[in-house]
């Protein structure tokens, strides 16, 4: 992915009036396309953040018509084809695969309905797209892993385990992650997990640690917080009395319990209600014939179209410290449903009352 250094705004080509889309009212129909439910984000925050953001923008009157494809590209394809016999005004989608989803895309977009990608940069011919600085996130995990590692990084070995293949932001995420650990730490084993399941990255952390030994391994570079689930019980059915630090990412709540209990070093927050309220006004005012210069702040290139107008959004590494200050304060959870009782000393420990 590139990123130009020029602001969107400034193109001739930016929030041009889609081809074959009529201006419409306010009644219009959003496709919204989400890839899986095995992250939780998905059901908890961004469908329900861009379902209310929609009816705030077109006065209650704009319909959000859900499919989630539950990590299966072909059936994805299926619900894009639906939503074009629908006559959705406008789609947002999440790619399950990204180069998959490009004739899906190409059909939407000879059906005369615009494109807006979320979260994952889909190939054909997108009109806008918004997501986080995910080359970022993937430096804020190494810069944090070798901040825990601190003089025992010289010490022995890491594993990386990088997400889905399928997925470009999982490229994206390794890629900065080995722009800030390389030179400073041995990787002694790296996967690319398979549909970011928790249980493939149980797996490869299984046999990492038969490979490597258990008192080889300093610390463990995970792309998200689902897949240091299945890491960390892999880490402590190998009989690890203490655990090395282990990154993560989207502060699920179960990533956030685990860093207050000391089982999980730090985790990515990326607001999820910036992002789904920019893929939101795109999307309505795509489906109304609008501009959406106003709106964007970045050009973004996929590997078939330049210049994609973009909103990226930025991220904050979330740790012990700063639990109040991040998911608490903007209301993602309260104190009460991070401290249950399984963590209730931890909490208080970490002044979360």
């Amino acid at each position: 992915m590139a990123v130009s250094l020029a602001a969107c705004g400034s193109a001739k080509e930016a929030g041009d009036k889609p081809k074959d889309s009529a201006a419409v009212g306010d009644a219009i129909k959003v496709g919204l396309l989400l890839p899986e439910n095995q992250t939780a984000r998905y059901e908890k925050f961004d469908k329900p953040l861009i379902e209310k953001k929609v009816a705030e923008l077109t006065g209650g009157k704009g319909e959000v018509v859900y499919a989630n494809a539950k990590q299966d590209a072909t059936t994805q394809n299926s619900q894009v084809d639906t939503m074009i016999t629908n006559k959705v005004n406008v789609l947002i989608v999440d790619a399950v695969d990204s180069k998959a989803i490009a004739g899906s895309v190409k059909k939407a977009k000879e059906a005369g309905i615009p494109v807006v990608a979320y979260d994952r940069l889909a190939e054909g011919p997108i009109d806008a797209y918004t997501s986080f600085d995910n080359e970022e996130v993937g430096k804020v995990q190494g810069k944090a892993l070798l901040e825990a590692l601190g003089d025992k990084a010289k010490d022995g070995q890491i594993v990386m385990m990088n997400g889905s293949v399928t997925d470009p932001n999982a490229k994206l995420f390794k890629s900065g992650a080995h722009s800030v650990l390389d030179g400073k730490v041995t990787v002694g084993k790296e996967y690319d997990t398979v549909e970011w399941k928790p249980e493939n990255a149980n797996t490869n952390m299984a046999a990492a640690l038969s490979a490597l030994g258990k008192d080889k391994i300093v610390g463990v570079y995970s792309a998200n917080d689902g897949m240091a689930g299945g890491i960390i019980t892999a880490l402590k059915a190998a009989g690890l009395s203490t655990l090395p630090p282990v990154t993560g990412q989207d502060a699920e709540l179960a990533g956030v319990q685990r860093i207050v209990a000391g089982e999980q070093f730090m985790s990515v927050y990326k607001p999820y209600a910036p992002e789904a309220a920019a893929a939101a006004e795109m999307a309505v005012a795509l489906a109304k014939g609008e501009k959406i210069d106003g709106i964007v702040n970045q050009k973004v290139d996929s590997p078939t179209t330049q210049a994609v107008p973009s909103v990226l959004i930025p991220v904050v590494s979330l740790t012990k410290s700063n639990i109040k200050d991040t998911v608490v304060k903007d209301a993602v959870y309260t104190i009460e449903e991070i401290c249950t009782d399984k963590y209730a000393a931890a909490c208080a420990a970490a002044g979360l009352k």
